[in-house]
């Protein structure tokens, strides 16, 4: 059974950004703040420059390889099976360390409005990743038209706070010079480690590619949704952050667990402070909501090659959705939740990331086809995307690298084991495994 075309161009571009703004602007600028000080605004600039290189790479590979799994799909025609799965089996290490953490960030605001007890955070995560999970196996259409409905309500209290926040620097042009200098209090050794911690934030444009087989026109659409969604992304982010520093001093900031509730009290009061905790509320759910609709399909991606166990590939008989990936990756997501190490699990995520990432450039120098399309950099932007990958590398810790290692040496084996199960199942096609 194939899944079916539902999702619009407006659909998609709002999965992306979605998929991006989400827990992150949220919590990483008090993170940061504690890290570089003022000067991490200017961390928010580099890291959006290299988010829209590597999803440049995205939207041309994308154009060539319009298929369901993204990166899964670019790698394998590229490279084959083999390199595909690994690219795919990255993604979906780097997407799983996601889900838990926005029902931990979820959780974390709503303490902003309700007191809750150990059990109670452990009932709330739990509701949290099972409503979104029964959203998206009623439908591709009704989880897009729900993410729809999440990111304008996500962008509305940013919007407030940027547009209230302009307002008061305004009339209090002395609160700039005051916040911004000096500019790096705290020097620049953390520069690398910071910039880890936001280039998460800028991430999840990938998860646009991975529903393509449900998008109307994915050739033209999947490429356009992705240049626009992330440019509306850096716009909200630098915006964003520009009044957070220049309202509010750094030190204050970094011992803030809620950094925009401060900005949203100082220009509006105690209703701004709501208004904000409840568009953190709306934003990790829409995000989330994009994540469980997007890594779904690269299971069921994997799954359909026969990489992965047939369970991930079956599709819901009257919703047309792969309803067994979204249950086991519901249940995966809701245990991992019970870990909170928020800065761990954004460093490992990016990690794995990283890597995906450099397989998808290095995929774009073999696909790009020069008679049919000529794209603004294409033959120097996947060089300069395996660049920054190698960068961001460098600056996740140790752990990250010795686990991530020993999760591609999994990965390999998982891929051996099934591509060995499947020429079996062919060279005896009678015979049941």
């Amino acid at each position: 059974m194939n899944l079916k075309k539902y999702l619009s161009s407006f659909d998609l571009t709002n999965l992306i950004i979605g998929s991006v703004i989400g827990a992150d602007i949220y919590i990483t600028p008090g993170l940061t703040a504690a890290m570089m000080g003022p000067a991490s605004i200017l961390v928010w600039v580099l890291a959006g420059i290299f988010a829209l290189v590597i999803a440049l790479v995205f939207s041309y590979t994308s154009y060539y390889v319009p298929m369901v799994g993204g990166p899964f799909a670019f790698v394998t025609k590229a490279f084959g099976k083999f390199y595909g799965f690994l690219t795919g089996w990255l993604m979906l290490i780097a997407e799983m360390m996601a889900l838990p953490l926005f029902a931990i960030v979820f959780t974390r605001y709503l303490h902003y409005f309700i007191e809750l007890e150990p059990w109670q955070e452990v009932l709330v995560k739990g509701l949290f990743i099972f409503s979104l999970t029964t959203v998206n196996i009623f439908g591709v259409k009704l989880g897009g038209r729900v993410n729809d409905v999440l990111t304008i309500m996500k962008l509305a209290p940013l919007v407030l706070v940027i547009v209230l926040g302009f307002v008061f620097l305004t009339y209090n042009p002395e609160k700039i010079s005051q916040n911004y200098t000096p500019i790096a209090p705290l020097g620049w050794e953390n520069f690398g480690s910071a910039l880890v911690l936001i280039f998460w934030a800028y991430a999840g444009f990938e998860m646009g590619t991975l529903p393509a087989s449900e998008v109307k026109n994915p050739k033209q659409v999947i490429p356009k949704a992705i240049i626009i969604g992330m440019l509306l992304v850096v716009l909200f982010y630098l915006s964003t952050n520009f009044v957070l520093y220049g309202t509010i001093n750094w030190v204050e900031l970094s011992h803030s667990t809620l950094p925009l509730v401060l900005a949203g009290t100082l220009v509006i009061g105690y209703v701004g402070g709501m208004i904000v905790s409840f568009g953190a509320l709306a934003s990790v759910s829409g995000t989330s909501s994009s994540f469980v609709l997007g890594v779904s399909r690269l299971y069921y991606a994997m799954s359909d090659e026969g990489l992965l166990p047939k369970v991930f590939s079956k599709v819901h008989k009257k919703y047309n959705t792969p309803y067994m990936a979204l249950i086991i990756q519901g249940i995966i997501a809701f245990f991992l939740s019970m870990y909170a190490g928020i800065t761990q699990l954004i460093s490992f995520s990016i990690f794995n990331m990283a890597i995906m990432y450099i397989f998808v450039c290095l995929s774009l120098v073999v696909l790009k086809k020069e008679k049919e399309t000529k794209f603004i950099g294409q033959n120097i932007l996947p060089f300069i995307g395996i660049a920054i990958c190698g960068f961001l590398i460098y600056y996740t810790s140790i752990n990250d690298k010795i686990f991530g290692t020993l999760f591609v040496l999994l990965g390999i084996g998982i891929y051996f084991f099934f591509s060995r199960k499947n020429n079996h199942n062919l060279s005896n096609p009678g015979k049941k495994s």
